[in-house]
């Protein structure tokens, strides 16, 4: 057996239900991993339990899941330094006199967030981390700066072409099958795929649109009003408390520079340590021996492509850690006790999110893993319905941008997605291309349109779900209650998204890209003037 058929829905359908009626993520995530145990278990809750906390237990124990875990913890001990010397106060103060309105602080955050392409967890953390006390200044909503860090997080690592998301899917793109019969390279494939990825553009597009004209809609704008004539930021009674936040305390001695040291540090050491990492994996004690023969051994690119991220994340968090605390002591910001007692409340602030972070990665596993492993085999499920249901080529793009959006949101992975979908509509793609006669160029084209469509519909899905680790980790980094970011992202994740379906089935109809741009402008610009003023 390879999956549980319709029954893998109910633990992330539960998980979602409970979360918007209880308030409460962590008990929402615990009740809906527990469903899944039980119905891998057969309905044993003996089993299920004990499944479950090997579960848990399991993904924790993953060394990628563990590195990325004690990276958020440590980073949240370098905002504590931050906010206990006063150094976040002092740049907020420095730049609001430079950001003189509250579109600026919004511009220049999705800015920030467009130059920290290289990974998405480090882009909301960190982004969210300088740019907060910025857009508190001017009374921008929490939920706001957190939607602009989600929407400049995975959307915008889907499309550069040094990233930590390139690897991964070239990597399954350049094994699908079918993919030898294109003629390309891997990295000549993402390239040309870039215009087809109609909702990471239409979201990076909507975001400078609603900055610009404050086109706010729906339950967003209930925060940003609420926001601005009230001063109050996010609303604890409605979407509960905040993690990741701490209260700044005066420091007469703190000056700009002290806050972007840190912060210009954790950026180098991660720049530095993507290609180190993939060098130092390299050094195999024969051909190669040392760190300079593992870098003459491949090209900057390949270093950058094939690194680990979660060894280059921790090992730049814990350089920057170190480096920032002697700093902070020599210029007598704060003694041992004040440094030790600013790590331990940061580290505090974290830890919430983490433990989201944790159930998120487990209900993942349970969700996605087939039967055999003690999962429910969801994505194969949904997957088989689109494989054997005969559709023409030209509806495909919009059925796989639909399906892909499903099991992301499902699971709250795109990576998951990507190797669930890829291998699928490669060779469905290339197949049909060639049974239909096209012309070289369409055929590419075609197949750039159903590829993208996954990638597309997997950002979707991972952009909206309550269970994504970069949803909550953009929450977290905007010190905004979990459910509030949800809640007010929804609406324009889901625009962007219907933008993009049309755009879909435009293009698969037409196998053509700028076909595709057409449908999503018809529905994009006429959406953007009629939401705001029909839905305040």
């Amino acid at each position: 057996m390879e999956h549980f058929g319709m029954w893998g829905i109910i633990p992330p359908l539960l998980t979602i239900v409970l979360a918007f009626i209880t308030k409460d993520v962590i008990i929402s995530l615990f009740l809906g991993i527990l469903s899944g145990c039980l119905i891998a278990a057969g309905g044993n809750p003996a089993a299920a339990v004990m499944n479950l906390s090997d579960l848990i237990a399991g993904s924790l124990s993953d060394g990628w899941n563990i590195r990325i875990f004690l990276f958020c913890g440590l980073l949240g001990a370098l905002v504590g330094m931050l906010s206990k010397t006063g150094a976040a106060q002092a740049f907020g103060a420095w730049v609001s006199k430079k950001l003189k309105s509250g579109t600026a602080s919004q511009f220049a955050t999705f800015i920030f967030g467009l130059i920290v392409f290289i990974d998405d967890y480090f882009n909301s953390l960190t982004v969210g981390t300088v740019m907060r006390p910025i857009n508190d200044k001017h009374r921008i909503a929490r939920a706001k700066l957190a939607y602009i860090l989600d929407s400049t997080a995975a959307p915008v690592c889907i499309l550069a072409p040094i990233s930590s998301w390139v690897v991964t899917v070239m990597s399954i793109v350049r094994n699908s099958e079918g993919f030898e019969k294109l003629g390309i390279s891997d990295f000549e494939f993402f390239i040309r795929a870039i215009p087809f990825n109609l909702y990471a553009l239409t979201t990076l597009l909507m975001v400078t649109v609603i900055i610009f004209f404050k086109a706010d809609f729906g339950a967003m704008k209930k925060s940003e009003t609420l926001a601005r004539e009230t001063g109050v930021l996010w609303n604890e009674e409605i979407y509960g408390v905040i993690s990741g936040d701490l209260r700044e305390e005066q420091h007469t001695r703190a000056k700009p520079v002290d806050m972007l040291v840190p912060i210009l540090l954790l950026i180098v050491f991660a720049v530095c340590f993507f290609p180190v990492v993939s060098w130092l994996n390299a050094i195999d004690g024969k051909n190669i021996l040392n760190l300079s023969q593992a870098a003459a051994s491949m090209s900057l690119r390949d270093a950058f492509n094939n690194t680990d991220s979660s060894y280059a994340l921790f090992y730049a968090i814990i350089f920057t850690l170190a480096l920032t605390y002697i700093y902070y002591l020599c210029r007598r910001l704060m003694n041992l006790k004040e440094a030790s007692e600013a790590i331990r409340d940061g580290i505090k602030s974290m830890v919430p999110a983490l433990i989201i972070l944790a159930m998120a990665w487990s209900i993942g596993t349970v969700i996605k893993s087939s039967p055999e492993e003690g999962g429910l085999g969801l994505g194969r499920y949904l997957s088989e319905i689109v494989v054997g249901s005969g559709f023409p080529l030209w509806i495909i793009p919009a059925i796989v941008f639909a399906l892909s959006a499903l099991i992301a949101f499902a699971t709250g992975t795109s990576w998951g997605t990507f190797g669930i979908m890829i291998p699928l509509v490669m060779p469905i793609a290339v197949g049909l291309t060639q049974g239909a006669g096209l012309s070289d160029a369409a055929a590419l084209n075609a197949v750039f349109i159903c590829i993208s469509a996954v990638l597309g519909g997997a950002v979707f899905g991972d952009h909206a779900s309550p269970i994504s680790d970069t949803t909550i980790l953009s929450s977290t980094g905007a010190a905004c209650p979990h459910l509030e970011h949800v809640a007010t992202q929804m609406p324009y994740a889901l625009f962007a998204a219907l933008c993009a379906f049309i755009g879909f089935v435009a293009g698969g109809f037409f196998m053509n890209g700028f076909a595709a741009w057409i449908a999503v402008f018809a529905v994009f610009i006429p959406g953007m003037i009629f939401l705001p003023k029909r839905f305040k």
